[in-house]
């Protein structure tokens, strides 16, 4: 209990320092502020009642702190090796970030030392499950795509992950000499899946000197977790309070994943009180090329100060919740039970050629990976 009383506070300073860190790199938390909350680590609090009725806007987020494939490729130190893997085809974009998180993790001198050190070392997901708790699911859809991705992980790992990460420590001197073990790799995993946002990155950034003025609406946290098939399919955002005009904004943007420190501290909720948005020029923030969080009832409503400002990761029944993040919802409305169908009974419907294509081709919007309906 000795040991448990002393850990808040050593949260806190981790907290305190995090929070400078964003300050100094151009973050605005304007109306909240981040804070401890029980049992979910931390999340994002009201601090101004009347943020509501004005703009809304209670947190921005300069792109260029965010954690992206891009970033990556234009880190000083990692970037020249990272960008030769990526041209080569031998990691994608989202392993990528995986191998950043874990070699500046390990990294003693690391720049992004504040914001890494105040996450999450251990996940309540499935995968880190001990082989008692994992007994408990036997028989699940559950079980069977946790066994399923930790062998691909520890096959990546041992396959890839190992090697290239202590490459990149190696560039530095202050890491030659560090382990890199599984459970890093883990932890890099699981905190990309937990906590990356689709990010419509504006057109104007991404290629400087090009025409792009216009703000861009996504609203929903990364949930596909197909690892087991080499992240080989694309996840979309299916918020309905993105913008209308959509499809125009789709042509003047770039899409990418990524971690937005600040923003990525919002905790799930299916009445989200907040959704996210870009501001490519600054015309609302006052920051150009920057990611800010607006509360959903903007001008309508007041929020009292203290009260948690939730995002919706997405319609998500409890078991995909619990593989993905590590919680369930009581009375989740929009819980389900998936089921197992056989590939044999597939096999014999009317057109069961056809039907198993467009299967393969369906982009991956489901829990479990489309290896396992072969089992």
């Amino acid at each position: 209990s000795d040991a448990a009383a002393a850990a808040p506070p050593d949260d806190d300073a981790k907290l305190q320092c995090f929070l400078q860190w964003l300050q100094a790199n151009g973050a605005d938390l304007r109306g909240c502020t981040i804070r401890a909350c029980g049992r979910k680590g931390f999340g994002v609090y009201a601090t101004a009642p009347d943020a509501a009725a004005a703009d809304g806007v209670v947190m921005a987020v300069p792109l260029d702190l965010a954690v992206t494939p891009m970033r990556v490729l234009q880190d000083p130190l990692v970037g020249p090796r990272c960008r030769a893997l990526f041209e080569d085809g031998g990691v994608d974009d989202r392993l990528l970030v995986m191998l950043f998180l874990m070699a500046e993790r390990l990294r003693p001198t690391s720049l992004w030392k504040p914001y890494l050190d105040v996450l999450p070392s251990t996940f309540g997901s499935s995968v880190w499950f001990d082989d008692e708790e994992l007994a408990e699911v036997e028989g699940t859809t559950l079980h069977r795509a946790t066994v399923m991705q930790k062998k691909s992980l520890q096959a990546l790992f041992n396959d890839k992950v190992k090697a290239l990460v202590e490459e990149l420590l190696h560039i530095d001197e202050a890491g030659s000499s560090i382990e890199v073990r599984f459970e890093d790799f883990l932890w890099a995993n699981s905190i990309f899946w937990t906590r990356a946002l689709n990010i419509p990155l504006p057109h104007s950034y991404v290629f400087p000197g090009s025409l792009d003025g216009q703000q861009i609406r996504t609203g929903e946290v990364l949930g596909d977790s197909d690892l087991t098939t080499q992240q080989e399919t694309d996840t979309t955002t299916k918020n309905s309070s993105c913008d209308e005009n959509s499809e125009s904004h789709n042509m003047e943007s770039i899409w990418v994943e990524g971690l937005v420190p600040g923003i990525d501290f919002c905790n799930h909720n299916v009445k989200a009180l907040a959704t996210w948005e870009v501001d490519s020029e600054g015309n609302l923030t006052g920051i150009p090329a920057s990611m800010y969080l607006i509360l959903a009832q903007a001008g309508k409503s007041s929020v009292e100060t203290g009260t948690e400002i939730y995002i919706n990761y997405g319609n998500k029944g409890n078991e995909e919740l619990l593989y993905l993040y590590g919680f369930v919802v009581d009375n989740n409305p929009d819980d389900y039970l998936m089921v197992h169908y056989p590939v044999e009974a597939l096999r014999q419907l009317q057109s069961a050629d056809i039907k198993m294509k467009l299967i393969e081709m369906q982009p991956s919007e489901q829990l479990l990976p489309l290896a396992i309906m072969a089992l």
